[in-house]
């Protein structure tokens, strides 16, 4: 590290990065830290939504009950009649009214205890008191958590009994008609739910800070301790937005949602204090700012990496070229390049050395393979009985006074002999060609009448480079396995053209097939190098020679022509040309 920050260029780069790195981590964790407080807010949002809908399904349940109730009443002749005597009596005058109305041979009928067991759950239920009045007073019903009943008979109408708060809970009115005489008005019923009992079923919600409001201003707390909350919670009823952000203190704010009940009266309201969920949230946050700090410091690292290997790259470079200026193309432990200007330049210099090395390797190794591939072709594939059998036909033509065509054999086999001599290497393809023309004409002496050949090959191939002397091999295979002396027409023909990715040349005859099996070991022989095949030991070498001068593009490959004979493929790279 200290020798990295030495260098002048690198330590302004570190420098700039570390800043650059530092900057962006503030502001992801900062971004990363507002979205997670959205998240919870929202959170608290949505489970004061929960809370506030089951508010309303609950007093929205409660509500039908009564309705279910007023029918029950109505439908019910005793009740009504139970319900009459209630209306406007004392206890004495309601108990006497009852015995006075009584038949033996009827059960008899309890507006109270119809009210507890059908509308509250035996007293258990949401609603703790029905009152049933008249335009001054009204007679109570009242319903204990152990489900006791108490009654208060001739209540005035203005009692604190009847005074309707949201802390004593929502108050139902139903008017209580004649069932003779709908239009005529006997009394009035007034079913009260009680607050405690409906929001003491929100203890399962997560809520901060929450309460019910009264159109007055007043405030039932549902979570909550102090008389700060009422503040806050009256406060954002009295905002008029649905959902925002009240100041509280100096720098402190609290989050609020506000819920406006659409069939009772009254808001639901949910605050949530940031300091309290930032406080709540500590070991989360915590968390985010040791994510954040690793990852800066793994960026800082890795700029750090990046930068010390660009040094490396710098050295290599220096490296490189000293070995080029002193002719020093031993191998070297291979570079991991970068996508920079250092690695584009370091990579270019192994390139090029390791393109010398491998020109120069390529020369003198091919030097050695051809001198011994020359040697196996003057032992094995240049047939002694080929070159005697051809003298033996020139014998004969001068013995027959043909001058010509002893002129022309001689002429032809000297040429094949110089040109093999003479011609280097590496020639072109339109080269090896006249060589294996002559080969052919000299064939054409040998077998008079019975053998041709043909030419189709592109003007686009004959100034590639390639080896010297390797189609008279695949040429000499048709001779020796697939030639009927006996059949007037034998034919060799040569074909070559030129494809999207490559050139092709095609020597294809109509001799014998080759089984199957022996098609196989030959391809076999082909691939793995095995040297000690004689029977395919010619096209071995030719595979050899071109394989070693053309690279991985080159393929070459052997098959049986449809009608007769066999098809040599030869496919060259594009990168001969």
């Amino acid at each position: 590290m200290r020798s990295f920050l030495q260098i002048k260029i690198y330590r302004g780069k570190f420098i700039a990065y570390a800043v650059f790195v530092v900057c962006i981590g503030l502001a992801l964790g900062a971004i990363t830290c507002a979205v997670l407080l959205d998240q919870w807010i929202q959170n608290s949002r949505n489970e004061a939504s929960g809370a506030f809908t089951r508010v309303e399904n609950t007093l929205q349940s409660d509500a039908d009950r009564i309705e279910a109730f007023m029918q029950r009443v109505y439908s019910n002749s005793g009740l009504v009649a139970d319900v009459r005597y209630f209306l406007g009596n004392s206890a004495e005058g309601y108990l006497t009214s009852r015995l006075q109305e009584s038949h033996y041979n009827r059960p008899l009928v309890s507006f109270p205890e119809d009210i507890k067991s059908f509308l509250s759950n035996g007293g258990h239920g949401d609603i703790t008191q029905v009152s049933l009045h008249t335009d001054d007073q009204g007679n109570v019903v009242r319903f204990d958590s152990n489900g006791n009943t108490k009654f208060l008979f001739n209540v005035p109408n203005s009692d604190t009994v009847f005074k309707e708060t949201i802390q004593q809970g929502f108050v139902y009115r139903k008017k209580l008609s004649d069932p003779n005489q709908i239009s005529r008005q006997l009394g009035e019923f007034r079913f009260l739910v009680s607050s405690d009992r409906i929001f003491n079923t929100l203890q399962n919600y997560r809520l901060n800070e929450a309460g019910a409001v009264s159109p007055s201003g007043e405030v039932y707390l549902i979570a909550g301790s102090d008389s700060k909350s009422k503040e806050l919670i009256s406060r954002a009823a009295a905002d008029g937005r649905d959902h925002g952000f009240l100041r509280v203190g100096v720098l402190d704010r609290a989050y609020f949602a506000t819920f406006q009940s659409t069939e009772f009266d009254y808001k639901f309201v949910s605050i949530v204090d940031m300091s309290a969920l930032v406080r709540q949230k500590a070991s989360v946050l915590l968390i985010v700012f040791l994510i954040v700090l690793a990852a800066m410091i793994s960026v800082l690292l890795l700029i750090v990496y990046n930068l010390r290997e660009d040094a490396n790259f710098l050295r290599r470079i220096i490296n490189s070229i000293g070995r080029a200026k002193t002719a020093d193309f031993a191998p070297v432990n291979p570079a991991r390049y970068r996508r920079n200007e250092y690695g584009m330049i370091a990579r270019e210099l192994d390139d090029m050395i390791h393109q010398l090395d491998k020109h120069i390797r390529t020369n003198y190794l091919l030097k050695l393979k051809q001198q011994e591939t020359e040697m196996k072709a003057l032992q094995h594939q240049i047939n002694p009985h080929f070159l005697y059998n051809t003298l033996e036909v020139i014998r004969s033509f001068a013995l027959g006074n043909r001058a010509a065509d002893t002129s022309d054999a001689i002429a032809t086999l000297g040429g094949l002999y110089r040109d093999i001599v003479k011609y280097e290497n590496i020639i072109p393809l339109g080269c090896e060609l006249d060589l294996l023309q002559k080969y052919l004409k000299i064939m054409e002496f040998k077998y008079p009448d019975r053998f041709y050949y043909q030419y189709n090959v592109d003007d686009a191939l004959l100034a590639l480079p390639t080896v010297k002397f390797w189609m008279q091999p695949l040429a000499e295979n048709f001779f020796i396995h697939g030639f009927n002396p006996e059949s007037e027409f034998n034919l060799l023909v040569v074909n070559g053209w030129e494809e999207a990715n490559c050139f092709v040349l095609e020597i294809a005859d109509n001799g014998n097939w080759i089984s199957e099996s022996q098609l196989a070991e030959i391809r076999s022989t082909l691939t793995r190098g095995d040297d000690a095949s004689t029977d395919s030991i010619g096209l071995r070498n030719v595979y050899s020679r071109l394989h070693f001068f053309y690279g991985e593009g080159f393929h070459m490959d052997i098959d049986n022509n449809e009608e007769a004979g066999i098809k040599i493929s030869v496919i060259l790279p594009k990168e001969a040309a």
